[in-house]
């Protein structure tokens, strides 16, 4: 019965998250012109470090050739290199250069901005009370990821 309970709470709190992140994609702040998927490709590759192209378009949950356009326009602006792999010259590796940096960082800044307004109205307790359980969930997610590395 406690695992039926734990799934369905999960569940109802990714459909809650999914919610409050279309809310935060919402927010009409602007960041250097830039669309939030090309933003979101440049705050992956910052955070994770250097990543191939189908690895990427798994994640964004696009096709390839959708997400050969947004980085054909990031590497001309400067913000990501585009490196062939020499083990394996059908893989192409991408990687944020240092103007990249710069605006994912800055993209990162605004998302907590956003994030900040969002949870604003929360009271002190229930702040408390969140970051006391997502410091939690994160320990244990943590341990569910390495356990399944």
């Amino acid at each position: 019965m406690a695992r039926k309970e734990f799934i369905k709470l999960l569940e109802a709190n990714l459909f809650i998250l999914d919610r409050l992140s279309d809310r935060l994609k919402k927010d009409p702040s602007v960041l250097s012109g830039y669309p939030r998927q090309q933003l979101s490709i440049l705050v992956r590759l910052h955070i994770g470090g250097p990543a191939k192209l189908k690895d990427i378009a798994h994640r964004e949950m696009v096709t390839t050739p959708n997400l050969c356009a947004a980085f054909r326009k990031l590497e001309r602006d400067g913000l990501v290199l585009r490196k062939i792999d020499e083990n394996d010259r059908r893989n192409t590796w991408y990687s944020v250069t240092q103007a990249g940096e710069k605006i994912a960082v800055q993209a990162m800044d605004t998302m907590r901005s956003m994030i900040e307004r969002l949870f604003s109205k929360l009271s002190r307790s229930d702040e408390e009370g969140l970051t006391k359980a997502l410091k939690n969930i994160n320990e244990i997610l943590t341990k569910v990821e390495l356990a399944n590395a």
